[in-house]
């Protein structure tokens, strides 16, 4: 198992994340690529202090971009994990 400082890498924030927050008190992380539910659920309890009901994840792979050049880059890869909390707790993110 991997350190658990490396499983979670940041926090979306967007409508939807916040949408979902309100209504289902879930939560929407950007995760490390490898992780999987167990490390995910583990970090969300040892890192934020919340115990996770479910996780669901997420592979998002990398868009093809260009800046003022013929040539194309592309965006990294990245996994998302929305955790739904257990009943009663929440997470202020803002």
């Amino acid at each position: 198992m991997k350190d658990i400082y490396q499983v979670i890498k940041n926090v979306r924030l967007s409508e939807k994340a916040t949408m979902l927050q309100e209504s289902n008190n879930e939560i929407t992380l950007e995760v490390d690529r490898s992780a999987n539910k167990v490390e995910i659920k583990q970090a969300v309890k040892e890192l934020l202090g919340k115990t996770a009901v479910s996780v669901r994840t997420a592979n998002y792979d990398g868009k093809e971009r260009r800046k003022r050049r013929a040539d194309a880059g592309r965006t990294s890869s990245w996994k998302k994990a929305i955790v739904r909390l257990k009943e009663g707790e929440t997470l202020d993110l803002i």
